[in-house]
């Protein structure tokens, strides 16, 4: 097969990489929310959130949800175009929501510890991670929305079906990373509840609306 020919079929067998394109509302929303300044913001506040602690162990599995969400969706993007499109819808809709919902409801927390209990290696990295990322646009979670993601496409999925040490193994770490975010204290219990709902609100149109439409086209005459 020559160059040209070889670079065409590659090009037509991962076009749907369009998708990713996206990035290019997401980021600069994003950035544009947390640069901005001289704004009222809505405290998120629950009581049970005065009674979990902060356990700077979990800042693991809080930084392994960036390895988590781009190995999914690039598993699906390479194996699974079908998946894959439902993955990044849901996980895009839900995104653009989250933005949506930051720009007109300005939110923050106000958990994070003034004192660590303990100085290690741990807490050292969770004072780089507040450095880093402010305290606001925490409503409703994009950790537990997008982690909630990609357990529902990996439940979908037949051929993680067959191979469950990798389905345990991206739900458990889900979990943990869902758990991260109030223990870490970036996040108050209301915005993994507004997550969760969020979440069950896109599901169906999503997946199931789709699965429908493909039962019907399936049973017309041909």
């Amino acid at each position: 097969m020559s160059e040209p020919a070889f670079w065409k079929q590659l090009l037509k067998k991962y076009k749907h990489a369009w998708v990713f394109l996206y990035s290019f509302i997401y980021i600069p929303w994003f950035f544009y929310l947390e640069g901005r300044t001289s704004i009222r913001y809505h405290v998120i506040h629950s009581a049970l959130d005065d009674h979990i602690p902060f356990v700077e162990y979990f800042i693991v599995p809080y930084l392994l949800w960036f390895l988590l969400i781009a190995s999914v969706i690039l598993y699906f993007f390479f194996t699974d175009k079908d998946l894959f499109y439902r993955l990044t819808g849901f996980l895009f809709v839900g995104m653009t929501l989250f933005l949506i919902i930051c720009t007109i409801f300005p939110n923050a927390v106000n958990l994070r510890p003034d004192v660590f209990p303990r100085d290690n290696v741990f807490t050292s990295v969770v004072r780089h991670l507040y450095q880093a990322d402010t305290s606001t646009n925490v409503l409703p979670s994009i950790h537990v929305f997008n982690s909630l993601g990609v357990c529902i496409a990996t439940r979908h999925s037949q051929a993680l079906r067959k191979k469950p040490v990798i389905s345990f193994g991206i739900y458990l770490l889900s979990f943990l990373i869902i758990l991260s975010t109030m223990f870490l204290k970036q996040h108050s219990v209301i915005d993994v509840v507004a997550a969760i709902g969020m979440a069950c609100i896109i599901y169906p149109f999503v997946y199931v609306t789709q699965e429908k439409k493909a039962v019907s086209l399936s049973q017309q005459p041909t």
